[in-house]
């Protein structure tokens, strides 16, 4: 069953100004993105090169450290958005899991397996196997259709590059339609702009099949969501997803990010070289917060809890990750989860 939320006359007014009564209900959905960095198990895949995460590879990948992994990273998903709905996280799209059977041991931890995620996950082309996929709540979330998109990119020499898929998810969120997105675009080896180009093109695989959703319907609720590999003022989201940093600047066809304000505060997802990136991120549609008869975007944040930061070394204050300067460190991810939360008005 859905938790309905009562939220004090303060919040309500932040939200919607027109709304004059002391006390309102509303139903919360919380929707976020996790890098869950590299959740591989410890057995040989000849299709793919997980050769480190094994227990003879370089990382020494033994059962008890995939345990541990797995309970740490379901401690952190059990924890997100609770504080607006007892339920937690309604719907997660997730990056860097090796294939289903991780992600399947993941949604049976102690922590989360009372929501009975259920789990929409196809197996990329990219090299190291790497895969995007969508947990939902079925209480929440029901699956009309998915399927893979291919991401058909080729390096300097002309020669494909295997990245991964984007996942593209219709359902009804407590019926109501939304398109929803999961990405990972391509990293930044070999340095930014040399490798901008493949990032771009990914953007623009995700722009054309938004596109293709808005000419059949201008009102549509599209999320586009994951691990971008770049920065909301980056070309591959500011120009090509057009995603604005104010929700009035936003015209038919772009689209909202309201993470590009926590960058521009210096905010990010995961640190490198003792600089912060914002490359875990959530845009939406117009449709998805105009609509004030449906679920309504309220905000997005960045689920940065003290226990996920790296405490003392080298990464202090970095995200507190698996490894480490290639020494184990017991952690959960090298980035931070990110979310949105939805709001509907309950009569």
């Amino acid at each position: 069953m859905k938790k309905i939320i009562l939220l004090a006359v303060l919040f309500v007014a932040i939200l919607f100004q027109s709304f004059k009564n002391n006390e309102q209900q509303y139903k919360a959905s919380i929707i976020g993105f996790y890098n869950l960095e590299n959740l591989f198990d410890i057995y040989d895949d000849p299709e793919i090169r997980d050769e480190e995460f094994l227990p003879e590879g370089s990382r020494q990948w033994t059962e008890d450290k995939y345990q541990e992994k797995l309970a740490n990273l379901a401690k952190v998903i059990s924890e997100v958005g609770t504080d607006i709905s007892p339920d937690g996280l309604a719907i997660l799209g997730t990056a860097e899991s090796e294939n289903l059977k991780v992600l399947e041991d993941l949604v049976k931890q102690d922590a989360i397996k009372k929501r009975n995620y259920q789990i929409v996950h196809y197996d990329s082309p990219d090299k190291r196997g790497i895969d995007c996929a969508l947990l939902y709540n079925p209480d929440y979330f029901t699956v009309e259709s998915s399927t893979p998109i291919l991401v058909d990119i080729k390096d300097d020499e002309g020669e494909r590059v295997y990245t991964r898929d984007i996942l593209y998810v219709k359902g009804l969120m407590d019926g109501e339609e939304m398109h929803i997105f999961v990405n990972h675009w391509p990293s930044r080896s070999g340095g930014e702009k040399r490798s901008r180009p493949r990032r771009n093109a990914a953007a623009q695989v995700c722009k054309d099949k938004i596109n293709s959703i808005l000419i059949n319907n201008p009102n549509a609720k599209v999320l586009v969501m994951g691990d971008l590999n770049d920065d909301p003022i980056s070309p591959s989201v500011k120009k090509i997803l057009k995603g604005k940093n104010k929700k009035e600047k936003v015209k038919d066809g772009e689209m909202y990010n309201p993470m590009a304000d926590y960058f521009k505060k210096g905010i990010g997802t995961l640190a490198y070289r003792d600089a912060w990136s914002l490359f875990d991120q959530i845009l939406v549609t117009k449709a998805t917060y105009s609509d004030k008869e449906s679920y309504v975007f309220h905000k997005a944040k960045i689920f940065n809890k003290k226990y996920l930061v790296q405490k003392s070394g080298r990464y202090k204050g970095y995200p507190f990750r698996t490894f480490a300067g290639g020494e184990y460190q017991g952690g959960y991810s090298d980035h931070f989860p990110v979310y949105s939360i939805f709001l509907k008005e309950v009569n």
